[in-house]
């Protein structure tokens, strides 16, 4: 027995031994990758600034290097930061007081934010909240109307996906197409377009009218389903454990049945912090959280965050003062790189891309955070860190992956339909976004590269390692598996956000060459080392716990 025993242990001490080299070898080789992109970035930068597009004067460095302020999302949002901080300021100060000094619990503060809201929209929007409004009240008839009809559910969908297609298709109405007497009313169209914002608004209506059904049916069984499984639910969470409720418990818990009201309605679609980009969260969340504020996030676990956000905020300038990858993309420079710099513009853009989110979505989660209101967090991964497709979507706008997963997932069929399904979800997805080429093409290879990557998980459960040689076998697979798909990943979002579909078989013809085929090889290797360097971030994670 004791013989035994000290056979396990040295074999575990060996183990251990092996997982510390290969973790130096893993890491010397990321230091080594990144030390080239550093490089090669800053070369091609410094190469190639006059032919791009977008680089305005910037602030960092003596003398000031240029600044890639070409993506117009990010020229936005970053121009506003200034008045959106204002103004998110006073409104969470004007919310929280009031709060605190007529004791506002759900109805009064949904009244309070549906005012600071309609400010907010009539500065963006002008006259065309009418338009918002028309919409919002018109789908909050169709539910009073049709609440209990067996075809509700795809009455909603039509009529919404209707509005989505029209809204873009008209370019948000212009009030000249409805007479001469209304054109000067295109005067005052607010400084966004609404019909951008239609997009997010119109997956909020939809979560507001399906998360409960009791509210619009009357209570039933499906109550104390919800109920038990709530209670399950707080046996196995830390946080609901400790006394304070998750978001999870705050979005499935029943609110009461006088919080359904029109008023509270129209301010759960226009709250301001979270109108613009997100996340997207719950009505029953929204009203509990109106009613009684968050309690999960102490002050000073709010301003670390805020203080985390200045510091992504100050490496995005570092980035875009140093590296212009994005201004490559938009200039459609990348057809005068080799299939090297063409990877390193490209996987360049994914971390921009990333990071510019990241930073968009949790400043809006912030001031939310601060009016006592949590929100779902949308990039609760790092990029760099998902080794699979359905991981990485599952950790980019991930709000809105659990919507998808809740409203089009689940209601088509499930895992059981899983190959069909992602067909329709990444195809509703594209078109969500924008009614283009590029996004259609980037859906469908997604779908494309999704098929083998389902088909090899569903191989790998099945199969059981019965010895240490079949456990390394099964590992290494995993890793290769994890670098094929990071490549088809970047291939898919190449096309989508750099070349497009017109480029894709320029992009074939130069990976297929000699030196790109090296490159391919080059990309295999990182990403495969990159895969392994997450599985040992997963296992550190597990022994954490």
């Amino acid at each position: 027995m004791n013989t035994n025993k000290n056979n396990s242990k040295s074999k575990s001490r060996l183990k251990q031994k092996q997982n510390k080299v290969e973790l130096l070898l893993l890491l010397l080789y990321a230091i080594g990758f990144y030390t080239f992109c550093i490089r090669r970035s800053l070369h091609l930068s410094r190469d190639h600034f006059s032919k791009l597009r977008g680089l305005r004067d910037g602030w960092l460095f003596s003398p000031p290097r240029l600044n890639d302020v070409s993506d117009a999302q990010w020229r936005n949002f970053r121009s506003n930061l200034p008045i959106l901080s204002l103004v998110f300021g006073i409104f969470t100060l004007l919310a929280n007081v009031r709060r605190k000094l007529f004791h506002l619990r759900a109805r009064g503060m949904s009244i309070l934010w549906l005012f600071l809201s309609l400010i907010y929209l009539s500065y963006l929007h002008g006259v065309c909240i009418l338009f918002i409004f028309l919409i919002a009240t018109a789908n909050f008839l169709l539910v009073k109307i049709f609440a209990q009809a067996k075809y509700f559910t795809f009455l909603l969908w039509i009529f919404n996906l209707v509005f989505l297609f029209c809204n873009r298709i008209y370019e948000g109405y212009p009030f000249s197409k409805f007479g001469k007497q209304w054109e000067y009313l295109d005067n005052f169209r607010g400084t966004f377009r609404w019909h951008i914002c239609f997009n997010f608004v119109n997956g909020v209506w939809i979560n507001q009218k399906l998360v409960s059904p009791c509210a619009w049916n009357g209570p039933s069984l499906a109550c104390c389903y919800c109920s038990s499984v709530e209670q399950k639910h707080i046996q196995r969470c830390h946080v609901c454990k400790s006394g304070k409720n998750c978001y999870q418990i705050l979005q499935e818990r029943n609110v009461h049945l006088n919080d359904y009201t029109f008023t509270t309605y129209l301010s759960y679609l226009v709250y301001a912090p979270l109108y613009i980009a997100g996340p997207i969260m719950s009505f029953n969340s929204f009203v509990s959280q109106l009613d009684v504020p968050q309690t999960q996030y102490s002050i000073i676990e709010v301003t670390l965050y805020g203080l985390r956000w200045v510091f992504g905020l100050c490496l995005m300038e570092l980035m875009t003062h140093l590296f212009y990858f994005n201004a490559f993309a938009v200039s459609a420079s990348w057809k005068m790189l080799s299939p090297m710099d063409i990877f390193i513009i490209g996987y360049g853009v994914i971390n921009f891309m990333w990071l510019k989110f990241f930073l968009i979505w949790r400043y809006f989660r912030f001031w939310s955070l601060i009016a006592g209101i949590e929100a779902p967090e949308n990039m609760p991964k790092c990029v760099n860190n998902c080794h699979n497709l359905e991981s990485f979507w599952k950790n980019w706008h991930a709000s809105f992956n659990k919507w998808i997963v809740r409203y089009l997932y689940i209601p088509l069929g499930g895992s059981q339909r899983k190959l069909l399904n992602i067909w329709v979800i990444f195809t509703f997805v594209a078109v969500w976004h924008d009614l283009e080429w590029k996004l259609l093409s980037w859906a469908w290879l997604t779908c494309l590269f999704f098929v083998p990557e389902l088909l090899v998980k569903s191989a790998a459960n099945a199969f059981e390692a019965r010895g240490a040689l079949d456990g390394f076998i099964f590992h290494e697979l995993r890793a290769a598996g994890g670098a094929i798909t990071v490549t088809c990943l970047m291939v898919a979002n190449l096309v989508g956000y750099v070349i497009g579909p017109s480029g894709f078989s320029w992009l074939i013809s130069q990976f297929l060459s000699k030196e790109g085929l090296s490159v391919l090889g080059f990309m295999f290797l990182t990403f495969y080392v990159g895969t392994k360097l997450m599985f040992h971030i997963s296992d550190a994670k597990q022994r954490m716990q």
